[in-house]
């Protein structure tokens, strides 16, 4: 056999062999990958079914593979957090794989979501918060079991909010290191980043000697994607970002005010008890600084942003908690509607969204191949760099 035809049948092999490997590290690539999720309660099923059709375009490149051997960071607010954890958290019958897929995902927001949004009995006189929780807690605990912020398939950037250290707490990966109380277990993170007041109760814990009570990642970022970038540009260099960041959905403008629910007195008897942590939500001096870590060194190419959002939802199905099923069927319609649609980017001077010439399942196509491509680039690197010995015994 000619020796340039062996050595390429070789080399394909290993490399075959190294797809269902974790995803090596920037270092050995061109870019860092980030994907953000929204918080929303139920409307996560709108980022999971968008999320849905990427999946299936990266399986049709490599069907062994999953979001987490493709993202150096998964990250996501209050349903965006539970969302992200169930992606990047290993299978206990193949810790190389997820927890979830987003169809699992989307499957998961329809059969338990009646149960997480199951109202009070009318004979509970604790009528504060809304939704007592013990349902999300049994469900969490049960998947996620005893794994630990160490040990996702990829690093997942998680804001929540201590309401009575009165600051953003975000788990990361990346902080582990240098910061081992934060090596928390994933369902306890998933518990605090869900915990909307007046929905949930907060979540309190101690890890580490640590206490935590916390509340909803959203009063630190309801749309993360700004914290992943920070956290990616602090510990991976000068590595070119690629971020794709999914909403759940947003009303029209002139239907905002007259659309919020406020939840009567348990809203008053929050807000009342909680001035403290309302005066830091809006005059926040901690998350201004973790956003300038975003500004230095560099700012994000445009190409290499792509924002998913629905800017005009039907005010209808806007409520985080309306978990009938008609509703969470226009939810997912929602998503499907949204791969149609133009790419839509903000106009940072207007704050209005204005569109491209291509559609949001296009754009998804074109991540996925350069999702693709920046993975293929970083198993051929590590394979040489190892000298052609095969991958899955050099990660």
């Amino acid at each position: 056999m000619c020796p340039l035809l062996l050595f390429s049948l070789v080399f394909l092999s290993q490399l075959m062999g190294g797809f269902n490997t974790p995803l090596p590290p920037p270092s050995y690539g061109d870019h860092v990958s980030i994907l953000s999720i929204d918080g929303g309660g139920i409307r996560g099923i709108i980022p999971a079914t968008v999320l849905e059709y990427l999946d299936k375009a990266l399986k049709e490149k490599d069907p062994t593979t999953s979001l987490a051997h493709y993202f150096d960071v998964i990250s996501g607010t209050s349903t965006g957090g539970l969302m992200s954890l169930m992606l990047a958290a290993p299978n206990s019958s193949d810790i190389k794989r997820p927890l979830f897929t987003p169809s699992q995902v989307v499957q998961f927001y329809k059969i338990y979501g009646p149960q997480i949004f199951k109202p009070r009995a009318w004979y509970d006189l604790q009528k504060c918060p809304k939704y007592d929780g013990k349902f999300l807690e049994y469900k969490t605990g049960e998947l996620l079991k005893k794994l630990r912020l160490s040990e996702t398939l990829t690093n997942v950037v998680i804001p929540t909010f201590d309401q009575k250290k009165n600051n953003p707490v975000i788990f990361s990966n990346f902080k582990v290191k240098s910061e081992p109380y934060l090596n928390v277990k994933l369902s306890d993170i998933g518990l605090g980043t869900s915990a909307a007041p007046t929905y949930f109760p907060s979540h309190r814990f101690q890890n580490d000697q640590v206490q935590f009570d916390l509340v909803d990642g959203a009063l630190s970022a309801n749309n993360p994607a700004l914290a992943a970038v920070s956290e990616a540009i602090q510990h991976s260099g000068q590595k070119e970002i690629m971020l794709l960041s999914l909403g759940t959905g947003r009303t029209k403008a002139e239907d905002k005010l007259g659309n919020i629910i406020f939840e009567g007195f348990c809203m008053v008897s929050w807000l009342a008890t909680h001035v403290e942590v309302v005066s830091e939500v809006l005059y926040s001096t901690d998350m201004t600084h973790y956003y300038l870590a975003t500004i230095f060194p560099g700012l994000l190419p445009a190409d290499n942003y792509l924002r998913i959002q629905e800017y005009n939802m039907d005010p209808s199905i806007a409520a985080m908690d309306n978990v009938e099923e008609e509703n969470m069927y226009n939810l997912e319609k929602v998503g499907n509607e949204l791969l149609l649609q133009n790419v839509k980017r903000m106009n940072v001077n207007t704050f209005v969204p204005f569109e491209l010439n291509q559609t949001n399942a296009q754009a998804l196509d074109r991540f996925a191949e350069e999702l693709y491509a920046e993975r293929q680039l970083r198993l051929k690197r590590k394979y040489m760099e190892n000298g052609g010995r095969p991958l899955i015994e050099s990660v």
